[in-house]
């Protein structure tokens, strides 16, 4: 078991320079022209995938890191560069895991190359679980997934809301509910061929922040896909739901939920990444503008209005990168999250990334109200963080469930 350590090894470093160079030469340049277009960033994609930043590969390499520092450190230098263009790069990710952790060795090989592409024809993938009555509240989700035995087909009719890459997506993740009664142990995930008919783009969101990113509605209007599109297959679905209706039936319903919430604590770190690399590309912003900007005679640094300012926010990005690496060693190594540390990790780090984005708008002052500076950009885009993969509502009603041992409400 690798030890923790806040001492990246060599390769590490590598990597980690490597990422910076490419937010830093490609990602950011193009930042402001794809955040005012609001289009997904398609040439800025296809330069990732040409040196093997957008792919399966190189994000396995990082995710099997044995310290487990491998994913937020890449998440901190891609989401340095640009939040929306960024989330581009990753959005793919999101279904991949997916297949990942619940398809076939013949399903993972057969899909998760056609979400991405090669770097001659890129392709995304969109991720589908969260719907307009079911956010965090997963019990209320209302796609549904009805098996047609005679095609050995199942039939998905729903709509799903604020998906990634919704409807421009080559494939299509689908969380649905196969047996309504089990809650969340009797939802299943379906993968949606390329071309399907009856997968429709809704309403595309014209969002405050990450504008770079594609975020729409998906439609399922009586979408057939094969038997085979059961991620899993449908022995091992079926098998799973035995088991959670005997234990059901014994009384172990909470032992079940606790369950799916080890799972999203286990992914929270990764967004509190994110939300620390927005945070620090505003601090060094802020920090380079008090250092040069002169005011009654010298740089306004030397106030120590702005100063005292400027060391809050490298205080609270350096406490919250601990808390993700912390998070991030934890999940790797197998250590239990005895008190919610994954939740800690994405709450601290999207907070401070809000508070860290506006305190660099006062240090630029009317300078950081213009679109001629990023931080504005940095502002709206860190908004997000303490909204997706659950609200910092959420986070504390989980931290503070986990700490006292109480159905909290």
């Amino acid at each position: 078991m690798a030890e923790f350590t806040m001492d990246l090894n060599d390769e590490q470093k590598e990597v980690r320079d490597w990422l910076h160079g490419f937010a830093a030469d490609v990602i950011r340049p193009a930042a402001a022209e794809w955040d005012e277009r609001e289009e997904t960033p398609w040439p800025v994609i296809q330069e990732a995938a040409k040196i093997g930043i957008y792919s399966l590969d190189f994000y396995a390499q990082q995710f099997f890191d044995p310290t487990g520092l491998g994913i937020p450190m890449a998440m901190e230098e891609l989401f340095w560069g640009d939040a929306g263009i960024a989330l581009s790069i990753v959005g793919t990710g999101l279904a991949a895991v997916g297949v990942l952790a619940n398809g076939t060795e013949e399903q993972i090989g057969t899909w998760i190359p056609q979400m991405y592409g090669d770097a001659n024809d890129v392709k995304v993938a969109a991720f589908c679980s969260s719907e307009p009555d079911a956010g965090s509240d997963v019990a209320s989700m209302r796609t549904r997934a009805v098996y047609d035995a005679a095609k050995d087909e199942w039939v998905l009719n729903g709509t799903k809301t604020w998906a990634t890459n919704g409807g421009i997506a080559n494939v299509h993740v689908v969380v649905a509910v196969v047996d309504p009664e089990l809650g969340s142990k009797g939802h299943a995930s379906f993968i949606v061929p390329p071309n399907t008919p009856g997968l429709s783009q809704g309403q595309k969101f014209k969002k405050h922040g990450i504008r770079a990113s594609h975020t729409a509605e998906v439609v399922l209007e009586d979408v057939r896909v094969p038997g085979s599109c059961l991620l899993g297959g449908k022995d091992k679905l079926d098998e799973r739901m035995a088991r959670a209706r005997e234990r059901a039936k014994a009384g172990g319903g909470e032992r079940v939920k606790n369950a799916a919430m080890a799972t999203f604590e286990a992914s929270r770190p990764a967004v509190g990444a994110m939300a620390v690399g927005t945070a620090r590309a505003a601090y060094e912003e802020a920090l380079e503008y008090a250092r040069t900007r002169t005011q009654f005679g010298r740089p306004i640094i030397d106030n120590q209005g702005v100063a005292f300012q400027l060391a809050d926010m490298r205080t609270q990005i350096d406490a919250a990168r601990l808390l993700v690496w912390r998070a991030s060693w934890m999940a790797t190594t197998g250590k239990k999250f005895e008190s919610a540390e994954g939740s800690m990790s994405k709450l601290f780090a999207s907070e401070t990334a809000k508070k860290v984005t506006g305190q660099a708008i006062q240090i630029l002052g009317g300078n950081g109200f213009t679109r001629e500076y990023p931080v504005e950009r940095m502002h709206r885009d860190a908004a997000i963080y303490t909204i997706f993969e659950g609200t910092s509502e959420i986070q504390l009603l989980v931290i503070a469930r986990t700490l006292s041992g109480l159905p909290i409400r």
